[in-house]
């Protein structure tokens, strides 16, 4: 009987231990730049407003915020799978390297904004 409640409990343990460390070690990686990366993302920002798409944003909507990302499970190859949103008042704009080079940026993808519906966060009043 005590052989039994040992194996479970050390068969819980190991299991828990598994998921905890394959979780971190395989999927959270997918989604946090490396410091490369990061080097990359900020690059990519500054092309981003350069860009004329977002020019042509900057003067319709209100631009409230701009965020970089990182999705490796999207099956995409390097450089395609990092993106720079900005948030605007009416909705979020997803710029994509335009080439392999990344040379230029473009807006590829549009999305729901939290600004629709919130105000800016900013100077963290309710927060």
């Amino acid at each position: 009987m005590k052989n039994k409640v040992v194996f479970t409990l050390l068969t819980i343990s190991l299991g828990a231990n598994i998921y905890i460390f394959g979780k971190q070690i395989l999927f959270d990686k997918l989604y946090e730049p490396t410091p490369d990366e990061k080097v990359l993302l900020s690059e990519m920002v500054q092309k981003t407003i350069e860009s004329e798409d977002y020019k042509k944003i900057a003067k319709k909507e209100k631009i409230i915020a701009i965020d970089t990302n990182v999705d490796k499970n999207t099956g995409g190859v390097f450089p395609y799978y990092m993106e720079v949103s900005v948030r605007t008042n009416k909705q979020t704009n997803i710029f994509l390297c335009s080439d392999e080079k990344c040379s230029t940026m473009e807006n590829g993808a549009w999305t729901y904004s939290i600004y629709q519906d919130e105000k800016p966060r900013l100077p963290f009043k309710g927060l």
